[in-house]
């Protein structure tokens, strides 16, 4: 006679193996990211430009690698003109406002940086304007605008005008502040590509993230010292938000597991069940 129970095993084993395979496969699954924003339509100003040689399409190819082409700012943003319209776009009428002359670039650029505008205008640098300081091209180019970071302090370009030493100890003393602001923006967006509402934690990184960046045109270690230690502390309830935020979903990510295991249980004693009454 045969022995069901012994021909039951190893199907039972195997069915309880690809059970638990497919649990663990749900827990460790990453979440879908949402799909890349599509590209903006290029301007008149990129589509013209852009075909011509030497100076006259230089600006476009700097552009393009540029923080502003990133974040999908054109020519238009700061030289105005009409983006649409091949015929007035360099037109006074239209709002053209063309290149500013070196005593106001940091008015030209102040328009959208208002804030940086001010900070530059009190520091050493922005008292030095045409007397021979730096202003903003200096350091961030024009076309191929550079992002604000630490990587703009550097011996290079500091030792055109002045030495190092102090620039040196004043990004040594932002240094792990910026990296702490990169890892908290980079956990921010990863729960954004999976839908989780970051709202508050964007606009609070937002915020501090404005408050580091004013420390770039100081010159003044001690300061720049005592208010990096400061924005650490901010950091560091941002840090303990998304903790929470990593540990619940966590929770929710097994609590599913579990279910998902439960009903595959559940299915596979229905089907052992039926097999024995068949």
């Amino acid at each position: 006679m045969t022995d069901h129970r012994q021909t039951r095993r190893p199907y039972l084993r195997g069915a309880l193996g690809a059970l638990l395979l497919a649990t663990l496969a749900f827990i460790a699954a990453p979440q879908p990211a949402r799909a890349a924003a599509p590209e903006q339509p290029e301007t008149v100003c990129i589509q013209c430009h852009g075909t011509l040689p030497d100076k006259l399409g230089a600006p476009v190819k700097l552009w393009r690698t540029s923080i502003h082409a990133e974040n999908g700012i054109s020519c238009n943003a700061c030289h105005g003109g009409d983006p649409k319209d091949a015929a007035d776009a360099m037109n006074r009428a239209r709002g053209f406002l063309g290149a500013p002359k070196e005593a106001d670039i940091p008015a030209f650029c102040g328009r959208c940086h208002p804030g940086v505008m001010k900070d530059y205008l009190a520091s050493a640098h922005g008292k030095k304007l045409g007397m021979g300081g730096p202003h903003c091209v200096t350091c961030h180019s024009n076309h191929q605008v550079l992002k604000a970071s630490l990587d703009l302090i550097n011996e290079k370009s500091c030792t055109r005008c002045h030495s190092f030493e102090r620039a040196r100890a004043i990004r040594d003393a932002m240094q792990q502040t910026e990296g702490y602001i990169v890892g908290i923006d980079r956990r921010i967006k990863g729960f954004q590509a999976q839908g989780v509402d970051t709202d508050r934690l964007g606009k609070g990184l937002f915020a501090v993230r404005n408050r580091f960046h004013t420390l770039f045109h100081d010159v003044d270690v001690a300061r720049v010292k005592a208010e990096s230690a400061q924005i650490n502390v901010e950091l560091g309830k941002l840090d303990r938000d998304l903790i929470v935020i990593e540990q619940a979903r966590e929770k929710r990510k097994l609590a599913g597991g579990f279910a998902i295991a439960g009903a595959l249980l559940l299915a596979v004693l229905f089907h052992l069940m039926k097999k024995t009454f068949d």
